[in-house]
């Protein structure tokens, strides 16, 4: 039989979660393991410098007092059991869209990361909305690519980050992060004892996104799958930056 593990960053309660474990009983059996609270933004962490709990629910669902990776790491080294191992892993469907720059702070994309690493093919759906959240679409569709990767595969070391649209939805596209116009907005506020305490948000400039991102894809009504892996090596680069170290070598030895 089929073992998927679920996770996310928006808590074992989000709608989208629900709604993705429910599309995706019909490939096999869904193991959820998820966050007790919501962690946006947790992008890659680990939580190194406290105990983690665990706490089951049932005999298919599980919450870690942690971020997504921490659920994704206990989940397959000490929650399941070795014949119980996944055979891939989804996360979301997250309450808004993880574009562009944008994935790198995800705790979504960072829950199908980590379980790559691990060697468990991974992939993570987001709703582009902000508000009116309607899952059904996107979670169709985070079925229809779990069914695709389990009888295809996926390039060693890649995961999907799938971003689709609200609304009608025109087609798929293959595409490449985008970069997100945008600056963060930093407001000020007094708590009740008198001490300051601030939010952190971003303000967006509208654009034309480039032909060929994930930005374009969604503005265009098109479902987008991105491609990512955890190496973030700018390989174009390599060549000129060694000629650098190079320079700087002979400077330090004729100084």
């Amino acid at each position: 039989m089929t073992r998927i593990l679920l996770t996310n960053d928006d808590g074992i309660h989000s709608a989208g979660l629900v709604a993705l474990e429910r599309a995706l009983r019909a490939v096999g059996d869904v193991y959820v393991v998820a966050p007790a609270a919501e962690m946006s933004g947790a992008s890659h962490s680990l939580t190194l410098a406290r105990p983690l709990r665990i706490r089951q629910i049932d005999e298919r669902h599980w919450t870690v007092d942690g971020t997504p990776t921490d659920c994704v790491t206990l989940a397959l080294h000490k929650i399941l059991q070795e014949d119980e191992l996944p055979h891939v892993c989804a996360s979301g469907i997250n309450h808004g869209g993880n574009l562009g720059d944008d994935a790198t702070y995800s705790g979504t994309v960072a829950g199908a990361l980590e379980a790559t690493i691990l060697g468990v093919p991974g992939l993570a759906v987001s709703l582009v909305a902000r508000e009116h959240f309607e899952f059904a679409e996107a979670a169709h569709f985070g079925l229809l690519a779990v069914r695709k990767i389990l009888s295809e595969g996926l390039p060693e070391g890649s995961l999907l980050n799938i971003n689709v649209p609200p609304g009608e939805i025109k087609g798929v596209r293959v595409t490449r992060q985008g970069i997100k116009n945008a600056r963060p907005v930093i407001t000020e506020h007094i708590d009740p004892r008198g001490k300051p305490y601030f939010w952190i948000g971003e303000q967006y400039y509208r654009s034309s996104a480039e032909e060929g991102t994930d930005y374009r894809a969604i503005e265009e009504g098109y479902v987008s799958i991105t491609p990512l892996k955890s190496d973030m090596t700018d390989h174009n680069a390599l060549s000129e930056i060694e000629s650098w170290e190079y320079l700087a070598s002979s400077e330090v030895l004729h100084t």
